[in-house]
């Protein structure tokens, strides 16, 4: 839609030509979001495309996805072999709520920014123990944890014209093997509960909850537990104020199906990654 609002569109080559944040102004990056409502208290747009950021970023180390990284360049991404969690980057994408189009303009960033309990990249970011790296305007750049970015519904950390820049996942990370489950009211329908599991050679056990909750919640076991370990710990780590009951499912429901999908998910990684 067209946003009335709006007087100037700026194209800087640089962060740093934004030295003066106002309340008005907007960071653009796919504009998915911010072109689907009026934005009646913004005047200004900033488009972030002029910055040259790259998109991926693989090296020894792991993974830099820069902010700007559309879907699909994500989705397409050929991953080393070595990388055993790689598969999640398209089981995420496919857990959009969005369909191809979509796809090739929204950004990786954007879906962090914006927060939202059922943000399949925030889903797959967190369980992959991501690192953001921010930008604050006439500040140092910072560097925190997805599980720490995000803060509730629609909430995360960012202050005022700050920037995040990009999202690092380990080669550790990447390189463990991994199982995810989600469910939805409905067949293309946002996620009422996105639950992803990992484990490394150690054998331990690494569970990230997303779209049943307000925030992400990681759930870590030095050794994989049995099923009513796991489901112990579910009920004694989540606080019942973490549940998130929207359209898509009440509290009860949400905590419900989390159980279910985190011994799903569980059994997989115990049979060797056979679903």
């Amino acid at each position: 839609m067209d946003i009335g609002t709006i007087t100037t569109v700026r194209r800087p080559h640089s962060a740093e030509d934004i030295a003066n944040w106002r309340p008005s102004y907007a960071w653009l990056a796919g504009g998915t979001w911010l072109f689907s409502e009026p934005q009646p208290d913004t005047d200004t747009l900033i488009d972030l495309h002029g910055l040259g950021w790259p998109e991926l970023e693989a090296g020894p180390d792991g993974l830099t996805i820069g902010a700007t990284c559309r879907i699909a360049t994500l989705y397409r991404f050929a991953a080393p072999e070595a990388w055993a969690a790689a598969p999640l980057f398209r089981a995420c994408c496919e857990a959009f709520l969005a369909g191809f189009k979509i796809w090739n303009v929204s950004t990786v960033g954007g879906n962090l920014c914006m927060s939202l309990p059922a943000g399949p990249m925030i889903s797959l970011t967190a369980a992959l123990d991501g690192i953001c790296t921010l930008w604050p305007r006439g500040g140092a750049p910072r560097q925190v944890a997805v599980t720490d970015f995000v803060t509730g519904n629609h909430a995360n950390i960012l202050g005022p014209g700050e920037l995040l820049r990009s999202i690092h996942l380990s080669a550790a990370a990447l390189s463990r093997r991994a199982a995810m489950r989600a469910v939805s009211l409905t067949k293309l329908g946002r996620s009422a509960a996105l639950v992803i599991g990992t484990s490394g050679d150690g054998g331990d056990l690494h569970l990230c909850i997303t779209a049943a909750t307000d925030r992400p919640v990681h759930l870590r076991f030095a050794a994989m537990p049995d099923a009513v370990a796991l489901q112990a710990a579910l009920d004694a780590q989540v606080p019942e104020a973490r549940w998130f009951a929207d359209v898509h499912g009440s509290a009860p429901y949400k905590r419900h199906v989390v159980r279910h999908l985190a011994e799903e998910v569980r059994r997989e990684l115990v049979d060797g990654g056979r679903p």
